[in-house]
């Protein structure tokens, strides 16, 4: 687990870059019970005015905060997590999608010693969830 006091703000504490594939989202929706068609069927996608299949978004939102849970040692560390979704992730039939994720340093607070994290998480260089902000109990 990391220390409090060893963190500055500003510091890139996990970078990760994830692959999600068809697969992928077949897996999650039999984990989740989440079968709308939007996430395996390109003509229901392309129906609703997506660009295709796209990613669940609490799957994007998941592996965007697991680099950070890593970091930490112990999901229970995470305190609070939210997201805005701001644009879709595209899965390929053939080449899927790879999503970045970067978890920075963007608040300390002293008294509680909690650490926020803010996630930049990025699929083809566009922003897919805004306002990514994890709490993180630490100890000093």
């Amino acid at each position: 687990m990391p220390e409090f006091d060893t963190l500055t703000v500003g510091d890139v504490v996990a970078e990760r870059v994830t692959a999600i594939t068809r697969e992928s989202l077949v897996r999650y929706a039999g984990a989740s019970g989440d079968f709308n068609p939007i996430h395996y069927r390109d003509d229901v996608a392309t129906a609703v005015g997506l660009p295709g299949v796209i990613a669940h978004g609490m799957l994007t939102m998941g592996l965007a905060v697991q680099p950070v849970v890593d970091w930490a040692g112990d999901p229970s560390l995470v305190s609070d997590y939210q997201v805005r979704f701001t644009r879709p992730v595209v899965v390929d039939p053939a080449d899927g999608a790879s999503v970045t994720i970067t978890a920075k340093v963007g608040q300390l607070d002293a008294e509680e010693n909690v650490a926020r994290i803010d996630l930049t998480v990025t699929f083809n260089g566009d922003t897919v969830l805004g306002k990514a902000q994890v709490r993180v109990s630490l100890s000093r």
